[in-house]
């Protein structure tokens, strides 16, 4: 075990996570693993579909059955689509196009200098509290949380002479592991709301799913995540990674003048930056609204292109402060800051080829759609009522997001049987979405088929370059443990007081 793993320990939860360390790393490395997964999957297909096992959507009525992999049509649809399966590979493209913009602020010197800034100003006691919250804050950018924060949250916990890797962990439970929490609404909320309004449809024809209709329970969902986060990364997390005696390291000196000049300058291009998003959005008729007007519904070109302006946000700063502060003298210069943070991620494209077969593979076999649709069948039949099925429920949907990736994918699948299922027991629709959104997010942080793992895997690298699988996963255990069991806890209280889930978001019909 490498000097930047977590240290062996006595005590039960201790042991419990090191087994699971101890297993999960004795696994070959994460790209080689990705691709023994995929021929699994293959094999799996040709087992399922060889015994006939069929479910019915129920939505479509469509029935539903295995494609073997290992049929004709399945090998030559591995072989034309292996190209598609890795430059469609969704990660890819956000983090590459992001690394642009960050890779020049970075190579330049503004990232550095304004975490010695954030740093040296930040008590150490509210880091990890600070870091949590901005995972869960960043939902709202979509993806960039996991690009730009899983990374950063490393660095500072580096800078502040503590283990990388415990910093890292903090905010991949906020950026995944809270993803159903916010203070604001994001695009995630008017996507689950119209599906949850189609499934209540089937049983009420008016009834109507406004976006924020979980909206006040996200708020304090937000406070009691940042809380349990916290607790969980100075509890468990830090004592057993203890000190980082790694090669790589991010020194943390007083800011220079030029520094401090640059940096003054970058936050004057940074806020005419921001005044130009607004104008472009805050106005009825700003040009990153849909063509209805809407900002982050519809088919908005805020939200649409959410990663180049995030990169923007990087890009401009980053060269700016560059000039300032003598760290950028040509365009040449931006150039190679470019080049060379393309060719830091080396190591993470070989990642997402792997992992982009993997993932298209079980997407094509329709596997982890018959999962989901018999655990939903499963949960209909086992006859529970009342508050024993909503956890029975949050349990099943966390055990579905293992396989089943999207949000929205499960939702579809799932919201037609439970929402009328809630319903005739007298729960409203947006009580049952609520109960899914915390089954769904508290396993993500998990599960290898969470879209964003491969990446997460990669910048965990850096810092120690034999950490495996099993070290990740045992790292974040915790963290979906305490989520899953304080939101739940939650959702009870809330039941019990029959408090509003948001402006039109009731509990009981």
């Amino acid at each position: 075990m490498s000097n930047s793993n977590p240290q062996e320990s006595s005590g039960l939860t201790d042991a419990f996570l090191n087994r699971i360390e101890r297993v999960g790393n004795r696994l070959p490395h994460p790209l080689i693993l990705f691709f023994i997964m995929a021929l699994l999957v293959i094999l799996v297909s040709a087992l399922i579909s060889g015994l006939g096992i069929q479910v019915e959507h129920p939505t479509t009525g469509e029935t539903i059955e295995a494609f073997n992999l290992l049929s004709v049509e399945g090998f030559q649809q591995m072989l034309t689509e292996a190209v598609d399966n890795f430059t469609g590979f969704a990660p890819l493209g956000v983090v590459l196009v992001a690394m642009i913009g960050v890779g020049v602020a970075d190579k330049g010197g503004l990232i550095s200098a304004a975490l010695k800034k954030f740093v040296m100003g930040a008590p150490d006691k509210y880091i990890t509290s600070a870091i949590v919250f901005a995972g869960i804050m960043s939902n709202i950018a979509s993806d960039a949380g996991y690009v730009v924060l899983v990374p950063l949250g490393a660095i500072i916990f580096s800078a502040k002479g503590r283990h990388p890797i415990v910093g890292l962990a903090a905010a991949f439970a906020g950026v995944s592991g809270g993803f159903s929490a916010n203070l604001l609404l994001g695009t995630l909320d008017p996507m689950l709301a119209g599906i949850t309004q189609e499934a209540a449809h089937i049983l009420d024809t008016g009834y109507m799913v406004d976006p924020s209709v979980n909206y006040y329970f996200m708020i304090v969902s937000t406070f009691v995540i940042t809380i349990v986060g916290t607790w969980v990364t100075e509890k468990i997390v830090a004592p057993r990674f203890g000190e980082y005696t790694g090669e790589y390291t991010e020194d943390m000196d007083e800011i220079t003048p030029r520094e401090s000049r640059g940096l003054k300058a970058a936050g004057i291009a940074f806020l005419i930056c921001i005044i130009i998003l607004l104008i472009m959005t805050v106005p009825e008729g700003g040009i990153l609204r849909s063509p209805e007007g809407e900002l982050i519904e519809g088919a908005s070109p805020f939200v649409g292109g959410m990663v180049p302006l995030i990169t923007l946000l990087f890009l401009i700063p980053g060269i700016v402060y560059g000039k300032a502060a003598g760290t950028i003298e040509s365009s040449d210069e931006v150039a190679e800051f470019m080049e060379e943070s393309m060719a830091d991620m080396g190591a993470y494209v070989a990642l997402a080829f792997a992992a982009g077969q993997f993932v298209a593979y079980f997407d094509w076999t329709n596997i982890g759609t018959i999962l989901a649709i018999s655990g939903a069948e499963f949960l209909e039949t086992i006859g529970f009522t009342g508050l024993p099925f909503i956890i029975v429920f949050i349990l099943v949907s966390g055990f579905i997001n293992l396989f089943v990736g999207s949000a929205s994918a499960k939702w579809a699948i799932m919201a037609p049987v439970f929402v009328p299922l809630l319903m005739q027991l007298g729960y409203s629709p947006e009580f049952a979405q609520m109960a899914y959104r915390i089954g769904d997010s508290t396993t993500n942080i998990i599960t290898p088929l969470m879209p964003y793992f491969a990446i997460i895997i990669a910048f965990a690298q850096k810092w120690d370059e034999d950490i495996g699988l099993g070290t990740l996963i045992s790292t974040m255990v915790p963290y979906s443990i305490a989520f899953m069991v304080a939101w739940t806890v939650l959702l009870i209280i809330w039941f019990f007081f029959g408090l509003p889930l948001g402006p039109a978001g009731t509990i009981f019909l």
